[in-house]
């Protein structure tokens, strides 16, 4: 490949994020070069005294309140970063944009949080989007997100997930690969396995470790008249006297997790509650997929003890166990893409009242983080006098911020300069001005 091609494509991607931006374009393209090279800073305010952004605090505010971008021309753009060096393994989390004192701001919603409490539980207000990444080869702290979109009240997580799915299918040729995707507990299989993409995807979710399966019912024999089985013998997880024999199974030794053995049983599905169908003569619909037993020896951090993770899969084919334990475990590189986008990139800073703001921002952090992905290969390490070397592409997220500042200058910007301010050119000075003073000096009276 040339070496200019990765440069080459991170100045298109650049021009193509101009034209995504509506009203108020220069000051959302400063503001999108400010997020990529401020790293944290204490208020949105001080993203105004960065270089890239050449206006006044005023703009800033305006950028956000006053700007517009095309949302479907931001996916669409992100879409052409797609890697093709990445296997197409995608993840499908959400992350929560906490605004519990926020309450005059509309649309927000109560969500799950795994750090902070509110009255005693793990429960705050806020608004909630939902992220789609392509995942890499091996772990590292690199994903390629994809989309994110907002978790509207009234709407579900598994509804925004469908219509993400259907936006990666999209993107991907027809006729290739069949796509995986990969969801952390908070999903339900039923509802996931009722996807309009469900027969060309393949999908791994996390299930509770008391989860009850049943196997697809078999015919018995003899057996005459009346309603036939729909549920055959009880899978319980947390009774091993329930479980056959695996019907697959794979062993391997790693140098993270050290043993790892993941057993797998096929044709299992749970009971249906909800039918849509009018009548009550019909049929739940029943959803047969694979359960996997997910165990390992140690942990890649030994803080705590392994403990076994429990998965569902379903998808054209037979599993590959060896290649779906990996894409389990891969799926947490996610959560270190939620932390940079916090706690670097500024994600939270902003305090927005109105969502539709938020989504704007939030539009812009994906673009600076994808910025940032395709800055990778070209990007030289400035690393801070106590860090160690790090080859060029191996930096993680943090080294590139550190240094893409440098190629902003051999990139430009398609922004135009702001105007000058003070005197405009040509105008006379003094008392000539012919301008009327604000504050007329009073008459002496005799």
């Amino acid at each position: 490949m040339n070496a200019s091609a990765p440069l080459d494509h991170l100045q298109a991607f650049r021009n193509g994020v101009y034209h995504c931006f509506d009203h108020r374009s220069d000051a959302l393209f400063n503001l999108f070069d400010a997020i990529t090279v401020a790293g944290l800073v204490p208020s949105f305010a001080h993203l105004s005294l960065q270089g890239p952004f050449e206006r006044g605090h005023g703009s800033l505010y305006a950028a956000l309140t006053q700007g517009t971008l095309g949302a479907e021309r931001v996916r669409a753009l992100v879409g052409t970063t797609l890697n093709d060096d990445y296997p197409l393994v995608f993840a499908i989390d959400t992350s929560t944009w906490v605004r519990n004192d926020a309450e005059t701001s509309p649309q927000r919603g109560y969500f799950y949080h795994p750090s902070r409490h509110s009255a005693g539980k793990p429960v705050v207000a806020g608004w909630s989007y939902s992220w789609v990444a392509q995942l890499g080869p091996v772990s590292s702290s690199w994903t390629a997100p994809l989309d994110v979109r907002r978790v509207a009240p009234g709407r579900t997580v598994h509804e925004i997930a469908d219509e993400q799915v259907q936006h990666v299918m999209n993107l991907l040729p027809a006729g290739g690969a069949s796509p995986l995707f990969v969801f952390d507990g908070g999903y339900d299989p039923v509802r996931l396995a009722k996807l309009k993409d469900a027969d060309s995807v393949s999908v791994l979710v996390r299930v509770r470790r008391n989860r009850r399966f049943f196997f697809d019912a078999t015919t018995r024999p003899g057996s005459q008249g009346g309603r036939p089985r729909i549920h055959g013998a009880k899978f319980l997880c947390a009774d091993q006297t329930t479980w056959p024999a695996p019907h697959l199974e794979h062993l391997e030794t790693t140098e993270q997790y050290g043993t790892v053995h993941v057993r797998a049983w096929t044709g299992l599905h749970v009971k249906t509650t909800q039918d849509t169908r009018p009548g009550s003569r019909h049929f739940k619909p029943t959803y047969s997929g694979t359960v996997l037993l997910l165990e390992v020896a140690k942990l890649p951090r030994e803080t705590r003890q392994p403990q076994a993770f429990w998965l569902w899969w379903r998808g054209p084919g037979v599993p590959d166990l060896a290649m779906l334990w990996r894409a389990y475990t891969r799926r947490f590189d996610l959560e270190h893409t939620f932390r940079f986008c916090k706690q670097t990139l500024n994600w939270e800073t902003p305090r927005l009242r109105h969502p539709e703001q938020a989504d704007r921002w939030t539009l812009l952090v994906l673009l600076a983080f994808t910025q940032l992905r395709l800055a990778q290969p070209v990007v030289t390490d400035a690393r801070l006098p106590w860090q160690r070397p790090q080859e060029r592409g191996r930096l993680t997220p943090s080294r590139v911020r550190q240094g893409f500042i440098q190629l902003l200058v051999p990139l430009g910007s398609p922004a135009c300069a702001p105007k000058p301010s003070g005197r405009s050119p040509g105008r006379p000075k003094g008392k000539c001005s012919g301008r009327a003073p604000r504050f007329p000096a009073l008459k002496k009276t005799a």
